[in-house]
């Protein structure tokens, strides 16, 4: 089972047809209280969660608090569960945002958010290429440097660590990190429900990574 949180901050409709284009259907969470009714129910067959997110971070982040998800993404990472943000919902996985001030994110990712410079034009609004691909990434399989996704974004992530980006891509004269993973928690910047075939390989290396998961986790040995 893939979960969808829904705050009030994400494209909603647009990820879960993504998802039925690669074939999966999505149960959606809106608070704490339906995420413990869902756990309860459904014995713990949940096998990955998606976090969309438009619109500036530090309403994203009052939503999140406000109907408890905070929480309910602690979880998802404790109990191992693979995590992907999209959008604004992959700034959110970082330390802290600048946009309209400082606001504290989830902290799962070490860095920050930050505007692009005055001589970038934003938003960074449509089709890009990546101009670097971890390809051997299981998040990132048939996927490659030159491959166009869709971006929609005024700020941006500055990773502290390297090796939490996967893919990029350049705007502005500044390589922007388009994916990121550590562990089981990913997110792109980029939207892959809006972005063709490419955007769908990616979902559905999520999905696989779930199941792998999932059958790991549920393995005697």
């Amino acid at each position: 089972m893939i979960v969808v949180l829904d705050p009030g901050i994400g494209n909603l409709h647009s990820v879960l047809g993504g998802l039925r284009r690669v074939g999966r259907e999505a149960v959606v969470i809106s608070d704490k209280e339906a995420w413990d009714n869902l756990r309860k129910d459904a014995d713990g067959s949940v096998q990955g969660v998606i976090l969309p997110g438009v619109g500036a971070f530090g309403d994203a982040m009052t939503q999140l608090r406000l109907s408890g998800l905070v929480s309910v993404v602690e979880q998802v990472v404790a109990s191992r569960i693979p995590l992907l943000g999209i959008c604004v919902g992959m700034q959110l996985l970082f330390k802290v945002s600048f946009e309209h001030g400082e606001h504290p994110g989830l902290a799962l990712l070490p860095g920050q958010v930050v505007r692009f410079p005055a001589t970038a034009k934003v938003p960074h609004m449509g089709w890009n290429d990546l101009t670097s691909v971890q390809s051997h990434h299981p998040l990132l399989q048939d996927v490659a440097i030159g491959d166009f996704v869709y971006f929609v974004h005024s700020y941006y992530v500055q990773a502290d660590e390297a090796s939490d980006v996967i893919a990029a891509a350049s705007y502005g004269g500044i390589e922007v990190p388009a994916v990121v993973g550590r562990g089981l928690v990913y997110g792109t910047q980029f939207h892959p429900e809006k972005s063709g075939k490419v955007g769908e390989t990616i979902l559905r290396n999520f999905v696989r990574l779930t199941e792998l998961e999932r059958a790991e986790v549920s393995s005697p040995w």
